[in-house]
């Protein structure tokens, strides 16, 4: 079977305090995304989001329904947010195509029946980074590419955290239920990806780092404000970070991530932000 699932439960914040990094690592870092000619999915119970990701390399991988949903179809009750960050690709949904370079996104809108994903060189496969959400109505599908996204400018090298935000998948870009997603690209010298670090309690988030150098690594940062706690990731691994958690990382050199949320807010400023001499 091409598609592999894993199911991770929700922790109290309570519990977490108390985890050592096995336990940290086994519940929060998703430590295999990509897999040649494979889908991969890790079903979690903040929000119901999916994080996973598709490779295809020799062949066409469908999106088959997980036991988890109980559905007839992967796209029954849920939305879907696809970045592309590997060689071309395309996406086919009930038969229409669409192709998506590096860097590009698709929203497809919940009730799409047949999603496949495919590489267009065998050679430099694609590469589609995926989020999912229960979705209680269809929108359109669309294609959003980086010149179409509402861009944000944001940082200072001063601090080391000068960035580029590409808002791809939101509501001034595209309409969804609740699953936002986009990509953040920081600037040559600046290393940390966001700062003054964040939480917001009324929807999760999930961080997918990728361009991360050959033996550098990205140190993630989680937990409340009040007793934080890291996690070492390397490239193309994604941390799932629950509401009541803030997230933060800062890399051993420059690095790329895609961000993704659901909840019941998108309003994307909707943040409590804690400043760095507050944290411990």
């Amino acid at each position: 079977m091409s598609l592999k699932i894993e199911e991770r439960f929700a922790v109290h914040f309570d519990d977490f305090k108390h985890y050592d990094t096995e336990k940290l690592r086994k519940h929060f870092l998703v430590e295999k995304v990509l897999s040649p000619d494979e889908i991969h999915f890790v079903y979690t119970h903040y929000e119901r989001i999916m994080v996973g990701g598709a490779m295809p390399v020799t062949k066409s991988l469908t999106l088959e329904p997980v036991f988890q949903q109980k559905a007839g179809y992967f796209l029954e009750r849920r939305e879907l947010g696809a970045i592309n960050i590997g060689g071309k690709g395309r996406v086919i949904v009930d038969g229409e195509t669409y192709e998506l370079d590096t860097k590009e996104a698709l929203y497809v809108g919940m009730g799409a029946k047949d999603v496949r994903f495919e590489s267009l060189d065998a050679a430099t496969p694609a590469k589609f980074y995926i989020n999912s959400a229960p979705a209680h109505h269809s929108y359109p599908h669309k294609k959003v590419g980086m010149s179409d996204a509402n861009v944000l400018e944001l940082g200072s090298s001063d601090t080391c955290n000068e960035r580029r935000i590409n808002q791809l998948l939101i509501n001034e870009v595209v309409e969804t239920c609740q699953l936002q997603m986009g990509m953040t690209e920081l600037q040559p010298g600046s290393i940390w990806n966001t700062m003054p670090a964040h939480t917001h309690s009324r929807r999760m988030e999930a961080y997918f780092y990728f361009n991360v150098p050959e033996e550098q690594a990205v140190c993630h940062f989680m937990g409340p404000a009040h007793e934080t706690r890291h996690i070492w990731v390397a490239n193309e691994q994604a941390v799932v970070s629950p509401p009541w958690s803030l997230h933060s990382g800062v890399g051993t050199a420059n690095y790329t991530f895609i961000w993704g949320m659901a909840g019941e807010n998108l309003d994307y400023n909707d943040m409590d932000f804690h400043k760095p001499h507050t944290l411990k």
